[in-house]
């Protein structure tokens, strides 16, 4: 057709076309295979909702889980002898997919905590994922934080260390306090009814600075062509500090709930901040 700018070179066309339809196939012999392999495994299970309360649901939902972590999943493109997609996905949420116990000095152990994310994330296969996120644990001191670190990175995992006063004014505060009963329709706590250490305002500051030092791991790990896929309404500062840091990195933003009505998020004295912050990104969810 007249003006169409493609029509006058058919063969990258057609070699773009071909690509496209090999790339096709790849997936879908991936998916077959993937597909015949969870059969395999769950062969002599009765398929029921019921199935994941049970201790061996739980069982092996944790140890697939496990291997999505460890990469044994993104390992099968290698055994179908094609070409996988290596673009890096970077997972940012407040809590990473395992929990860490102290051992010793340099020793931690690591619990698999599943849950909605990332269970949902195990049909993510065509990218390399990473996860980014607070493994739950206070960690001040660096042999601490450098054996947790190595601990984590063979679960494709990596820490924000965040110390006891920004979890309690972030995280127990403006997070659990403010911004989880607003979104959840229960309006905002009366100011007098704060801690005396606390107030809005130093509660919106420790947020602020908590989704900093995320974006700073992630600036630290970040790729050329990453993907950084940010979750629910403990980040809603993240993506504008990322596009700070480099405008042309590819940011999504997804909330896990429903997005309030404009007459409950009136009520919030940052929403201004949180809602430029929030359409920084590329894509909202």
């Amino acid at each position: 057709m007249p003006g169409n700018q493609y029509n006058g070179n058919s063969t990258l066309n057609s070699g773009r076309v071909g690509r496209l339809l090999k790339i096709r196939e790849q997936r879908r012999s991936i998916r077959s295979a993937y597909s015949n392999e969870v059969t395999d495994n769950h062969r002599g299970t009765e398929p029921c909702e019921n199935d994941l309360r049970t201790r061996e649901g739980d069982s092996l939902n944790n140890s697939f889980i496990e291997q999505y972590l460890e990469g044994a999943i993104a390992e099968g493109y290698e055994k179908l002898d094609v070409r996988p997609l290596r673009q890096r996905l970077l997972v940012v949420a407040n809590r990473l997919p395992v929990s860490a116990v102290r051992r010793g000095e340099d020793s931690w152990s690591l619990e698999i905590s599943a849950g909605g994310l990332v269970t949902a994330l195990l049909g993510v296969k065509e990218f390399e994922a990473k996860w980014i996120g607070w493994a739950g644990v206070n960690v001040p001191d660096e042999v601490g934080q450098k054996a947790l670190t190595e601990a984590l990175a063979e679960k494709r995992c990596i820490p924000v260390f965040l110390d006891e006063e920004i979890v309690h004014q972030y995280y127990n505060g403006y997070c659990n306090n403010i911004l989880w009963p607003l979104f959840h329709y229960l309006g905002l706590p009366q100011e007098d009814r704060l801690a005396t250490t606390r107030s809005f305002q130093s509660q919106f500051a420790a947020y602020k600075k908590a989704n900093q030092m995320f974006a700073d791991v992630v600036n630290q790990h970040y790729e050329e062509g990453d993907v950084v896929w940010c979750h629910d309404y403990h980040l809603m500062y993240l993506p504008k500090c990322l596009k700070e840091y480099n405008n042309n990195m590819k940011v999504g933003w997804f909330l896990h709930t429903p997005f309030p009505s404009s007459e409950i998020h009136r009520t919030l004295p940052s929403r201004s901040d949180l809602l430029r912050s929030v359409l920084a990104a590329d894509l909202v969810g």
